[in-house]
């Protein structure tokens, strides 16, 4: 049997991307935003640079403002804390809506070191 590479798991190409970010914890009883900025974005996902701690597996929304053209745009994502460490926070993607997609696809695919002909 061969080794499976840990390394080619991830079925979405992860970019360099930075900009502001804000994730906000809604519990119903309390609403919780925090600002940090990303280190770099996924289809599936964002690590953002904080020293704020976070609850694995908390459902969050996060907002990935892209500035740069004529207005700031804001893509708000549905997700939940993925993982802890390396001086941030890993926020997987759950939902979002068809346009948010359409940009984030287009944001990776711009960013992205690969060649697309």
């Amino acid at each position: 049997m061969d080794a499976v590479n840990n390394d080619d798991r991830r079925k979405y190409a992860r970019v360099g991307f930075a900009t502001r970010v804000e994730i906000i914890f809604d519990t119903g009883d309390s609403r919780t935003v925090l600002n940090a900025s990303s280190k770099d974005l996924s289809q599936k996902g964002v690590f953002a640079k904080t020293d704020d701690a976070f609850s694995p597996e908390a459902p969050c929304t996060v907002n990935i403002f892209l500035t740069g053209g004529i207005e700031e745009i804001s893509l708000e994502i549905r997700g939940r804390v993925a993982r802890q460490g390396d001086g941030g926070v890993g926020i997987e993607f759950e939902s979002m809506d068809v346009d948010v997609y359409t940009h984030l696809k287009n944001i990776v695919r711009y960013n992205s070191e690969q060649s697309w002909d």
